[in-house]
């Protein structure tokens, strides 16, 4: 099968095992296919059919209402290793999404966003694996649909897509990161230090990931004749992207490609 469709068959899949399971199989499979025919068109009409496959839980809710408890009880820590559960299976969808949605890239996008669905489902498995050592599973909380919204709003335009999902939204996740594990070591328990490790390689798989958005964003402006500053401020406005708020994680966004401009200018936020 087309890698890309491969893709797609595991974007509708429901079962998060399943869905895990066949993204890291299509990466898997990939060396072993013709590399020419990645950037053969592969879209139908009524092809999104099915798009985005997801459980019936968790229960989605708005972003404002889903639990917020102490990561200083085990019950916290268990809703909030269940948020960023959350946040990694959509991330699945993410990418399988942007390898299967937008023909006419170059060989070496499809590379890059199959690469990205195979290690968000190596951080969805870490994390559900120890979600079930604390006694709760994927679903026993509430989780919300942000990251996706912003894909449905992107879906007929790559330039936007690669804008303001992996360098805007996932971004934000770069920002985030140290200061859950600043909490988590607060609390000093093995869960909690266990939990740590698991986001010290999700911090470092995810800094790829947005480095991965910035350069496919840098290319396609380049390639359309679009100053990438101003454009992004175009689309942020247009689709209504969530404003961006300090603290930021400056080290890691300068290793992810951003420019001593867009450093500068959040640093001014």
């Amino acid at each position: 099968m087309h890698p890309r469709l491969g893709a797609l068959d595991a974007l509708r899949l429901t079962d998060p095992e399943q869905k895990v399971a066949a993204a890291r199989a299509v990466f898997a499979r990939l060396d072993a296919h013709d590399a020419r025919s990645l950037v053969l068109p592969v879209r139908q009409p009524g092809d999104q059919t099915g798009v985005p496959g997801r459980p019936e839980r968790p229960l989605r809710v708005s972003a404002t209402a889903v639990e917020k408890r102490s990561p200083f009880t085990p019950e916290g820590r268990a809703a909030l290793i269940h948020s960023i559960c959350h946040i990694e299976f959509n991330a699945i969808n993410l990418a399988l999404d942007a390898a299967w949605r937008y023909d006419g890239m170059p060989e070496a996008y499809y590379r890059d966003w199959l690469r990205v669905a195979d290690e968000e489902a190596q951080h969805f498995t870490l994390l559900h694996a120890h979600l079930r050592g604390m006694g709760y599973s994927y679903g026993d909380f509430t989780g919300h649909d942000g990251l996706w919204n912003m894909c449905e709003k992107t879906k007929d335009d790559v330039v936007a897509r690669m804008a303001l999902v992996p360098r805007t939204l996932e971004a934000r996740g770069l920002d985030a990161t140290p200061l859950i594990q600043a909490k988590l070591r607060r609390v000093n328990t093995p869960d909690a230090l266990a939990a740590c490790a698991i986001l010290d390689i999700i911090l470092r798989d995810e800094i790829g990931h947005v480095a991965i958005g910035n350069r496919w964003y840098a290319w396609l402006c380049e390639r359309e004749g679009l100053d990438p500053i101003s454009h992004y401020r175009v689309l942020y406005r247009r689709h209504e992207a969530p404003r961006l708020k300090p603290p930021f994680n400056m080290e890691a966004r300068a290793r992810a490609g951003f420019t001593d401009e867009e450093l500068k200018a959040l640093a001014q936020t």
